[in-house]
């Protein structure tokens, strides 16, 4: 049982009353609970100012977001028991939304289960513990996934930045099973293999899942450029869904190796070519080759990560949506996305406006895409949407 607390100065409980999870450091009133007396992970109840329980939630006395709340009911504990509870939630969730099981399996706080992330290929399950609490509960998380999912094999993706700013050890390692040499997915009716050891963030991005879907409706007999490819998700999509050519590039030639893989694991090799290059560079040198193409996808990294890189985002996204409608013939379909939180969507749409204005073209909005359900959006915790997507038909008069 729980039986230390982690008192809030006067007011700082607004945000948790509206349904928030976070607490920050300056909101703990260190005079009652010093957050230095805290272990790292440690688990305790969060008590407004004039002491009323609020949840319990655990601690990371060195971090900004020093507790995350687990469950609104003070008596409970993060264990075992509540691990496998949300799990089956989650879980009824995506068996409801999808008839394979391919999909984010928990999506951190949109899951009530902050600072964990799963993905699930199959019986394989790519894990990502980001903060210290989830660090600490690691083998009550892998005796609970056993027993709701009961995995062959457990990847433990211990290499994110999130870690970092936890202060934890980075490492990647299979905890459980054998992982076979081809760990596949279907998205889509479309076949893939995830690079879930070295690749980026599990090895894959179910988040576009419904966005790729509606452009796949887009592209029959079309030629298509896909920038920022990573192993193909879209471009792939794109051939098999009957696009008659498709150019992937990204700057990895081993995403790009994957690319080519993922062509041949669906008989695609021929529709499908890789180009090896920065994407603004890439796009100024088809330009001035005269490339010309129907469809145009641009789903870059995130441009800001955090407030300050916001000025300076807005413009990289700019140049690269007027590069890419240079490229575009006189009626083309651009798909520009963006997974930058602090991009909002609105702002997403007036860059488009800028460079659809700048190209001297119009453009119809056709589409306006979001993360998939399987990245469910806590309603109180704006953090946890983060995708925008945006289907723009450009055209001249």
């Amino acid at each position: 049982m729980v039986t230390r607390s982690l008192r809030l100065k006067k007011n700082a409980d607004r945000r948790l009353k509206a349904g928030h999870l976070w607490l920050y450091s300056n909101e703990v009133d260190i005079a009652e609970t010093p957050l230095k007396g805290f272990q790292t992970g440690e688990q305790a109840i969060v008590e407004a100012a004039n002491g009323k329980p609020m949840g319990l939630a655990y601690v990371n006395p060195n971090s900004l977001i020093c507790a995350r709340i687990v469950s609104r009911d003070p008596s409970m504990r993060l264990d075992r028991s509540l691990l496998v509870h949300r799990l089956n939630q989650a879980l009824s969730l995506r068996q409801r939304m999808f008839s394979e099981p391919y999909y984010r399996l928990v999506h951190g706080e949109g899951d009530l289960l902050p600072g964990l992330v799963i993905d699930r290929f199959g019986d394989v399950l790519v894990v990502q513990l980001n903060t210290a609490g989830m660090e600490a509960v690691k083998d009550e998380l892998l005796d609970a996934l056993d027993k709701v999912i009961k995995p062959s094999c457990v990847v433990l993706r211990n290499d994110t930045s999130g870690r970092r700013q936890e202060g934890l050890d980075q490492d990647v390692v299979v905890v459980k099973g054998e992982l076979p040499d081809q760990v596949l997915l279907r998205e889509n009716g479309v076949n893939f293999a995830a690079a879930v050891i070295d690749g980026q963030k599990t090895g894959w991005f179910y988040d576009h899942r419904v966005n790729r879907a509606w452009l796949n409706q887009q592209v029959a007999g079309k030629r298509v450029l896909d920038l920022f490819s990573y192993v193909g998700g879209w471009g792939i999509q794109a051939a098999a869904h009957g696009a008659s050519e498709v150019l992937c590039v990204d700057a990895s030639a081993t995403a790009l190796d994957r690319v080519a893989e993922n062509a041949a694991l669906n008989g695609l090799h021929e529709q499908v070519a890789v180009g090896q290059g920065d994407a603004f560079d890439v796009l100024t040198a088809l330009k001035a080759e005269g490339e010309q193409f129907d469809v145009v996808i641009l789903d870059p990294p995130a441009f800001i990560k955090k407030r300050k890189d916001i000025p300076n985002g807005e413009r990289a996204y700019a140049k690269l949506n007027r590069a890419a409608m240079r490229l575009l013939g006189r009626d083309g379909l651009l798909l520009s996305a963006s997974c930058s939180m602090h991009l909002a969507s609105e702002r997403l749409t007036e860059v488009v406006r800028g460079a659809i204005r700048h190209q001297d073209r119009q453009g119809q909005i056709l589409f306006q895409g979001h993360q998939g359900p399987d990245h469910p959006v806590h309603p109180a915790i704006p953090e946890t949407s983060y995708l925008k997507a945006l289907g723009v038909r450009v055209f001249r008069d």
